[in-house]
């Protein structure tokens, strides 16, 4: 691995004029043929539309409810626009969260040829999103009701969530006598379902003898989320952080610019969920509050006096001359490897039109959970069987100091309390994560370059193969990123990064590991061509780095990194002429065996009854015989001399031995913290002796 681009703290730059835009929630998963739609009439479109009529339920920090954009409108080069600065200034000016101006609620029905099914479509307009890294001019969301014409009975319900690559919140054959219930996250609007007796929160699993507000399958491909099920929810809802940031226009915040002079700081989302720049953290944030609900919108024909406003429904037809959303690019600080700068940023300009959108004549196109689309097919010929398509999933967890390791000789992982984002070199549209899940469909088959990023954390990135042979799941399946699954990612405060260089090596390394003493293997993923960011770890661990070759011979590496930051220098450790086979591997072993030698001759026995002090002395003795052993054998295979350097490495092995009977007697006389490390590295030793004396390559 060599130096690849900056990872510091920059501003996300705008990408040439007419970057492609996307609806907020469009799925485009490649399913199988579905039948053709046709609009509905008038009356019955109505009828159907005001049976269904959802309450919304938004955050009490929202600041942009659903109205109407034609007030907004104006005209352009013979075009009828909406442009973002007069959305977002007019929407202010007009009454804003404060007093919600035209709530408006914009249905379309469609009905499938030739089959009793019929969707109702209600479509969310918000003048602004501020979602954490996908944020926009304008905003359209949309909740799609699946309905039996024959028993006027809903079949599924559909919530879109933040894009296509992101799994919708759904839920197959509700309640008849239950109208959906929409909890809208804040600033993004992605809609959560609450269709169980719990009201106020969005429910992932049962409760009770109820039943979840979702019945998406779960994830089956990662041993620590295999219980998840696999929809994005409500993060603040369920006990996790989710910061936002602030939008800027020309490197300052948008509400500062001059074309919005009736918008304030106090129009956006407010300050104790947001962070001005993620990447400028130290650590993750802990003290963010959790979602709480606000007000509560219905339909003006079913409101009992609850509702704290009430909304219009009106077809979307009438909206359709108007020809396009327009507003200028958006920035944001945000770390994330320079691949992936600009293309990120075509997605926070502003989204299009619904009735542009695909889904707008197939509804369809929006499931996203396979055995759904796989169940209304078996009820209706119009809509297609689920057709294969693949999906990277990966556990994102935190990188933190093990308490039974010695100071600053070890890590473990928890699960992480604060949300992350998601995204793939050949397609970077942010994906946010789910109760620490990273999901990111509809990938298309090859190689791609994951990168994981959140507020206060170092990025991480590996590459990923998806589809075909060298992918962990078949063609049209799951691909499971990081090490079984899981993505470890380390607080910036704590991150050093770790280059493995290996342009000097006559091997072509394929891969690298790196694994700590008492977190076991934390990262394993190819070497990939050219430079490449995000290989960081955390500052408390002592680790071993393992590379291989294309022909899978082994090397290994200690690396123990600075126990605190040196001002004078960037946090960085270096694997120099990183290779394979007999020599770094003899070499390893001796590192290992003289750093745990150094630490074991530092220990004070202040009682010495039982020959204490003798015990540790022998411990420390033998460390040192494997050194010198392990040192004479790397001298060896250095100079070509095989049968020497084998001979020596079964000394390693015997005095490896020694070492345990040694590590067994001084038990009593060490610290429990020090006699494991030394334990898991005597481990270590061993394996890398056995490999040292397998290995082929000197």
């Amino acid at each position: 691995m060599t130096d690849g681009p900056s990872l510091d703290r920059r501003s996300l730059l705008a990408v040439a004029a007419g970057a492609t835009t996307t609806l907020a929630g469009c799925s485009l998963l490649d399913a199988g043929e579905d039948g053709e739609s046709t609009s509905v009439d008038d009356d019955r479109a109505r009828d159907l539309a005001a049976r269904f009529t959802p309450t919304l339920v938004f955050d009490r920090r929202e600041r942009w409810f659903p109205t109407d954009p034609r007030q907004f409108e104006s005209e352009r080069d013979g075009d009828t626009i909406v442009d973002g600065f007069d959305a977002l200034n007019g929407y202010v000016a007009a009454g804003g969260h404060e007093d919600p101006p035209e709530p408006r609620v914009f249905y379309n029905v469609r009905e499938y040829a030739d089959s009793p099914l019929a969707v109702v479509q209600y479509w969310f307009y918000s003048a602004f999103d501020q979602f954490t890294t996908n944020f926009h001019w304008h905003d359209w969301e949309l909740l799609q009701v699946f309905v039996d014409t024959d028993t006027e009975e809903p079949q599924l319900y559909v919530a879109s969530s933040h894009s296509r690559k992101v799994p919708n919140n759904e839920f197959l054959d509700p309640d008849p006598d239950r109208r959906p219930r929409v909890l809208s996250e804040l600033g993004s609007h992605s809609s959560g379902l609450s269709v169980n007796a719990d009201e106020e929160r969005f429910q992932r699993f049962p409760i009770e003898n109820d039943v979840a507000d979702v019945t998406n399958s779960v994830v089956d491909s990662v041993e620590d989320a295999a219980a998840i099920p696999l929809a994005y929810g409500l993060p603040r809802d369920e006990g996790l952080a989710l910061p936002f940031a602030v939008p800027e226009l020309d490197e300052t915040p948008v509400y500062d610019h001059e074309r919005l002079p009736d918008v304030t700081e106090s129009d956006f989302v407010p300050g104790d969920v947001t962070v001005r720049s993620f990447d400028a953290l130290d650590s993750p944030p802990v003290d963010l509050p959790a979602r709480e609900n606000g007000l509560v919108f219905e339909h003006e024909a079913r409101d009992d006096g609850s509702a704290d406003e009430t909304y219009d429904l009106v077809p979307t037809a009438e909206l359709e001359y108007i020809d396009d959303h327009v507003g200028p690019q958006l920035s944001f600080e945000f770390a994330v490897p320079k691949f992936a700068e600009d293309a990120i940023a075509s997605h926070i300009t502003t989204t299009g039109v619904p009735w542009q959108d695909p889904r707008y004549g197939n509804p369809a196109n929006d499931i996203t959970e396979p055995r759904h689309r796989g169940a209304l097919a078996d009820r209706y010929d119009a809509i297609g069987e689920p057709s294969p398509a693949n999906q990277v999933v990966a556990f994102v967890t935190n990188a933190v100091s093990a308490p039974d390791a010695p100071d600053g000789d070890g890590v473990t992982t928890e699960e992480t309390g604060t949300e992350a984002v998601a995204l793939l070199e050949s397609d970077p549209e942010a994906v946010p994560t789910f109760r620490g899940v990273a999901a990111v469909q509809d990938v298309p088959a090859g190689d791609h370059a994951l990168t994981v990023n959140g507020a206060g954390v170092a990025p991480h990135s590996e590459p990923v193969s998806v589809g075909g042979d060298d992918a962990a799941g078949d063609g049209g399946g799951t691909t499971v990123a990081g090490v079984d699954g899981e993505i470890p990612l380390v607080a910036r405060e704590n991150a050093v990064k770790l280059d493995v260089d290996g342009r000097d090596a006559d091997r072509d390394l394929a891969r690298v590991a790196v694994s700590d003493d008492f977190g076991g293997r934390l990262y394993d993923a190819p070497l990939g061509d050219g430079d490449r960011d995000g290989l960081y770890v955390h500052r408390g661990g002592a680790f071993t780095t393992e590379v291989r070759d294309s022909d899978d011979e082994v090397g290994a590496f200690r690396v123990n990194p600075p126990a605190s930051s040196d001002a004078d220098d960037e946090d960085r450790v270096r694997v120099e002429n990183a290779t394979t086979g007999k020599t770094p591997l003899a070499t390893y072993v001796a590192d290992v065996a003289a750093e745990t030698q150094g630490q074991v001759e530092a220990v004070e026995v202040d009682d010495d009854e039982g020959g204490r002090q003798n015990s540790v002395e022998g411990l420390a003795q033998a460390l040192g015989a494997v050194v010198d052993a392990a040192e004479r054998a790397a001298e060896r295979a250095a100079a070509g001399d095989r049968e020497n350097a084998d001979r020596q490495l079964e000394t390693v092995v015997e005095r490896l031995q020694r070492v345990a009977d040694k590590l067994a007697d001084a038990s009593d006389a060490i610290p429990d913290d020090l006699g494991l490390a030394t334990d898991k590295r005597l481990q270590q030793a061993r394996e890398r002796t056995e490999q040292a004396k397998r290995a082929e390559k000197l």
